[in-house]
């Protein structure tokens, strides 16, 4: 089924509903999940990440404004993991975009299967795609991007890893452009209204200036932005370059953090994994600053 509001008037108004820009990324690990938590595999995934999530939407709780699961953190526990990934992404669709972090990208006609599968099968209000094969590739989930789907698409553009500068670093041919930022011109000229750019929050200078790319376009091109936490980037850093280029267009964009909100019990050294939870929301949230 498609969508009413536009992806990036979901990305706005939940986003002033919630007062963040937070997404909470969700990276099932089974070994980590409290033995409090019982059950079969899908019970103990749905029963964890529920208890968390549910609490963020309990004012005057800590908030958040999307989610991203990773597929691949669902689908390593087999069917049972992926029954869980359908469970939780039903009972919070709707009430936050939800981002399916599944980095797709094949040739023009596989690429359409996977796109069926993000919006149809799983329904996801947005989806992480690869550029590496081209343009053809990106098209088809580009297509969801229109009336009446009204999906967003994340390109993935400079990401934050340590092997990322093997290539996205590269310089283009004429040697006037790095591959990263010819990616984000690409986003600019291809994308409409909902499609955008994965950078990680690790460049901060590397951020500013996709940021200006995307902005000159004159199109609502939100950002996703990992790397915050465990990874070392800073929520504050990545805010203040975001109202930088346009404060106006801060609530289009998430800042999204994964291990260090759903393990923060562990670094906590505390039973409590909700409130340990909230707490990190909380303080990421405050780190963020102001949404409007």
């Amino acid at each position: 089924m498609g969508r009413e509001k536009t992806y990036s008037e979901f990305l706005c108004s939940s986003a002033l509903s919630s007062k963040s820009i937070l997404c909470f990324g969700l990276d099932p690990v089974l070994e980590k999940i409290p033995e409090s938590v019982a059950g079969d595999i899908t019970e103990r995934i749905t029963g964890y990440f529920s208890q968390i999530i549910d609490a963020t939407l309990i004012p005057p709780n800590p908030s958040i404004s999307a989610l991203k699961p990773n597929i691949a953190y669902f689908a390593q526990y087999g069917f049972e993991g992926l029954l869980a990934l359908e469970q939780l992404m039903g009972k919070y669709r709707g009430k936050l975009p939800i981002i399916l972090d599944a980095k797709r990208g094949d040739i023009g006609s596989s690429s359409d299967a996977y796109a069926r599968e993000a919006f149809g099968v799983w329904d996801a209000d947005a989806v992480t795609v690869s550029p590496y094969m081209g343009k053809d590739s990106l098209q088809p989930f580009l297509n969801y991007c229109q009336s009446p789907e009204n999906r967003g698409v994340y390109v993935l553009c400079r990401t934050s890893n340590q092997g990322a500068k093997d290539f996205q670093s590269l310089y283009t041919e004429d040697g006037k452009n790095r591959v990263f930022l010819e990616v984000a011109d690409k986003i600019a000229k291809w994308g409409s209204d909902g499609t955008g750019a994965v950078v990680g929050a690790t460049d901060t200078e590397e951020l500013e200036k996709i940021c200006w790319i995307l902005y000159d376009s004159g199109k609502k091109l939100p950002l996703l932005i990992p790397g915050v936490g465990a990874q070392g980037g800073s929520a504050s850093e990545v805010a203040k370059v975001l109202r930088t280029v346009s404060a106006a267009d801060l609530p289009l964009h998430r800042i999204n953090s994964s291990s260090a909100i759903s393990y923060a019990y562990q670094k906590a050294q505390t039973d409590d994994f909700v409130h340990a939870a909230l707490d990190e929301i909380g303080k990421l949230n405050r780190e963020i600053g102001k949404i409007a």
